[in-house]
């Protein structure tokens, strides 16, 4: 059995340049408990990941409306290749997490509000000596933007974004990945629409204009 990794420095990756089409407003700029949706996600990676980093072209709205806004620092990466979609975001991340001199890095979107600093542990247990990420799965699928990728990988995965490939599993079938299965899978909810950020909210018994409620624009 090849050994499990744990000892190696991790940069943070979060991507948050989509755009949000589904939600009808930038999904990095959702309030989240009185905070814009990435402060939050940023300001928990970062509690593991040194340096963390957000993905975002310049003519973003995330980067528009939140670069210099306050809140959790981060490095902004904005020299993504345009029409690449994410898997060209996913290599303009990991090349900047190599530039920092880290050899692994923690990737994740700006839209999964109950991420975890134990998710990123259970993936970091799960990254063997041989692999090139370490991808969390649930009991549907596979989650390529919950996983920890060694930054080497930067390089191949921007060559297939070139060839005009555009699906994330393309990418994962190019390299040697162990699916970990997490044991909370909470902490994979992401949110693409309004009535998304309702139901966590009637999950966790919120109730609008109280502490601890998810705020639907």
């Amino acid at each position: 059995m090849t050994d499990v990794v744990t000892d190696l420095a991790l940069a943070g990756v979060v991507l948050a340049g989509g755009a949000s089409r589904r939600m009808g407003s930038d999904k990095a700029g959702l309030d989240w408990n009185g905070q814009p949706m990435l402060a939050r996600i940023v300001g928990e990676v970062g509690r593991r990941c040194d340096p963390v980093s957000v993905v975002a072209a310049a003519s973003s709205a995330a980067y528009r409306t939140l670069q210099g806004s306050g809140g959790p620092e981060a490095h902004w990466v904005t020299d993504e290749k345009a029409g690449t979609g994410p898997l060209g975001a996913l290599a303009a991340g990991l090349a900047d997490a190599a530039a920092a001199g880290r050899e692994v890095a923690f990737v994740c979107a700006t839209d999964m509000p109950l991420i975890s600093t134990d998710l990123i542990d259970e993936l970091l247990l799960g990254l063997r000596e041989n692999d090139d990420a370490a991808i969390a799965v649930d009991a549907t699928r596979a989650h390529p933007f919950a996983a920890i990728y060694r930054t080497a990988c930067a390089g191949r995965i921007r060559d297939l974004a070139a060839t005009g490939e555009r699906r994330m599993l393309a990418a994962i079938d190019t390299l040697v990945v162990n699916r970990v299965s997490i044991s909370n899978p909470d902490w994979l909810i992401n949110v693409n629409a309004p009535e998304d950020l309702h139901r966590l909210r009637i999950a966790a018994g919120g109730v609008p204009g109280q502490p601890g409620a998810i705020t639907v624009p």
